[in-house]
């Protein structure tokens, strides 16, 4: 898949996704607010920290079952917090940029200020025009399984038929397929249990025959089980992301990039195989 200028051959290794929140009530309390010099920094460190991709939000996606203040955020507040960090790090980053967003009005100032993908945590479900802008652009897509209630016959099977649903309906908007990542949208309309689950079966997705990420970095999952606060859920990180690359996980999104690009790297070892590098 190309994503700008960097072509992500998938299957050679994990690639790492840095979340940038520009926001003032991130869940996981990591946001540098509107402060576009402390954003551009962060991102810079991120990339020398061996991050791939930038994702960059400016609403917080934490759930409301579970944060009863979340709020949604304007267009236009959410544009002020995320177009001058876009702009700002286009000329500066050699990694992509990703925007988190499911506001096509959002998708298509960000697409055109250097974004080079869109994170969807809906999968072009919120927004009846954002399929069309992304299909228009030419950029890839992160389809996530989302939904309001935690109600499952089976989890892993049912988000498996979302996922293929979000797919077509993406295939049937003008997006290539070969434009598409999924995401089974860890914490998003699941259970604790549902998330684990998710995670032991992973492997199952690999029928969808499309890229993967995962995003459980800080998860309310991790603080359930370890009864730990969300900014002391790194270890709980590491696990889940090893976990996620070992059941195939093509792309790991998380917050603590410097440790977790680590993790990656020594999961990617046992797993996809390593060589010393040579001296000569």
């Amino acid at each position: 898949m190309q994503i700008g200028e960097t072509t992500f051959d998938w299957g050679t290794k994990t690639f790492v996704m840095g979340v940038l929140n520009v926001t003032p009530d991130s869940f996981s309390r990591d946001g540098v607010g509107t402060d576009v010099e402390r954003a551009v920094e962060q991102a810079l460190r991120f990339q020398e920290w061996g991050a791939d991709i930038i994702d960059i939000g400016g609403e917080s996606t934490r759930p409301a079952s579970i944060y009863p203040d979340s709020e949604m955020v304007s267009v236009v507040d959410e544009l002020d917090r995320v177009l001058p960090v876009i702009e700002a790090l286009t000329h500066l980053l050699e990694i992509p940029i990703s925007i988190d967003t499911y506001k096509s009005e959002v998708a298509t100032q960000a697409i055109a200020s250097g974004a080079e993908i869109v994170n969807d945590v809906w999968g072009l479900t919120r927004d009846p025009d954002i399929g069309a802008v992304i299909a228009k652009s030419g950029v890839p897509v992160i389809l996530t399984h989302n939904q309001a209630h935690t109600r499952y016959r089976d989890v892993v099977p049912d988000v498996f038929g979302r996922l293929h649903e979000l797919t077509q309906n993406a295939i049937e908007l003008g997006i290539s397929k070969e434009n598409i990542i999924l995401d089974p949208g860890m914490g998003f309309g699941k259970t604790a249990q549902h998330n684990l689950q998710i995670l032991r079966r992973l492997r199952e997705f690999d029928a969808l025959d499309m890229p993967l990420l995962v995003g459980m970095s800080r998860k309310s999952t991790i603080g359930y089980v370890l009864d730990l606060p969300v900014d002391d859920r790194i270890e709980g990180t590491a696990a889940t992301v090893a976990i996620s690359i070992a059941n195939g996980a093509d792309i790991v999104r998380v917050h603590d990039v410097k440790e977790m690009a680590r993790v990656a790297k020594m999961t990617d070892a046992i797993v996809r195989g390593w060589e010393p590098r040579s001296d000569s």
